[in-house]
């Protein structure tokens, strides 16, 4: 582990490569699994206010699981997280022409229709945020259906932490991204 301020960082990030190759994987990310994704508190609050301009983008599946269970879903472990329809797909996940997920809140905020991006934990996959007692943790998560990002990411020598240099700012700000940059420099070094 590398601790950069009162974060733990998983060494994987450094060593490891990643760049999403969705005409390989079609965003499965988005409907494997067996929880929808993580949402924070601030989140719950956005998805709940933003959800009138959301829903416009969503497909009918979609609506359908949230009108049903609401925009947001307790989870086993307590934790706030996305709705899925019918156990599978995220409610906010569409799919392209090409059979590509996209995400829909994301598709809004892209036509300017929301301020909100999409969850953070979504934008930072696959690294995976703990928070612990005393320390958060971020922990790149191995799934097998990435294994396509892992081969694109190694043909391209991008680090999983360069790939995700946007969701990492947008979570934890400019600063700490350069201190991650400064890290991996060091490393490099010994």
């Amino acid at each position: 582990m590398i601790q950069i301020d009162d974060m733990l960082l998983s060494e994987d990030l450094f060593t490891e490569h990643f760049v999403c190759d969705l005409s390989a994987c079609k965003g499965a990310c988005c409907v494997e699994g067996d929880a929808g994704a993580p949402l924070n508190d601030e989140e719950v609050d956005k998805v709940e206010t933003e959800l009138a301009e959301i829903m416009p983008f969503l497909n009918e599946k979609g609506r359908t699981a949230i009108e049903k269970q609401g925009a947001f879903i307790v989870d086993v472990d307590g934790e706030y997280v996305t709705p899925l329809v019918k156990g599978k797909a995220c409610a906010f996940a569409t799919f392209d022409e090409r059979g590509i997920t996209k995400c829909g809140i994301e598709q809004a905020y892209l036509a300017g229709k929301t301020d909100f991006q999409k969850p953070i934990s979504c934008h930072l996959y696959p690294i995976r945020v703990h928070k612990g007692k005393f320390h958060e943790a971020l922990n790149y998560h191995r799934w097998p259906i990435c294994a396509p990002a892992c081969e694109c990411g190694s043909k391209l020598k991008v680090k999983v932490f360069r790939f995700l240099k946007d969701a990492i700012i947008r979570a934890y700000g400019k600063e700490f991204y350069t201190k991650m940059e400064e890290a991996d420099r060091l490393k490099s070094e010994i």
